[in-house]
């Protein structure tokens, strides 16, 4: 486990922008797993896009999938309900057609949870309108 990696993740996990930059300017791995094995990117708090472009732009790898869930960054943020972060991970190259687990897409668990702008935003990138 890389110390750099898992303050990484503590700040990201606390939405702690500042932080988070300065650890990558400094040389913290984008996708180095903290002490559970998740990636910043997996543990990031998914309300602040500005933590998530952070990252992005330093190379985190938008389509890392928890091993238990299959769920990608993007299911989560879709999941809470995060638009600016669905973005956000969409146009760094996020997929928006893997299943998790239980079969779900990312616009799946935006309706589930009744965040119908991201249900929208998820159906018109995917065409699917």
């Amino acid at each position: 486990m890389d110390p750099a990696g898992e303050r990484l993740a503590t700040a990201a996990a606390r939405g702690r922008a500042q932080e988070v930059r300065e650890l990558l300017e400094a040389g913290a791995p984008p996708n180095a797993p903290n002490r559970f094995g998740r990636r910043p990117i997996q543990v990031m708090m998914m309300g602040s896009a500005q933590v998530a472009t952070l990252l992005l732009l330093h190379g985190a790898d938008p389509n890392c999938a928890d091993p238990a869930t299959l769920a990608r960054p993007v299911h989560d943020a879709a999941r809470e309900g995060f638009l600016d972060t669905v973005v956000a991970l969409h146009q760094a190259g996020a997929r928006l057609d893997v299943r998790d687990a239980w079969g779900r897409l990312p616009v799946d668990l935006a309706e589930e949870q009744g965040h119908l702008d991201v249900a929208q935003y998820l159906r018109n990138v995917s065409g699917d309108v």
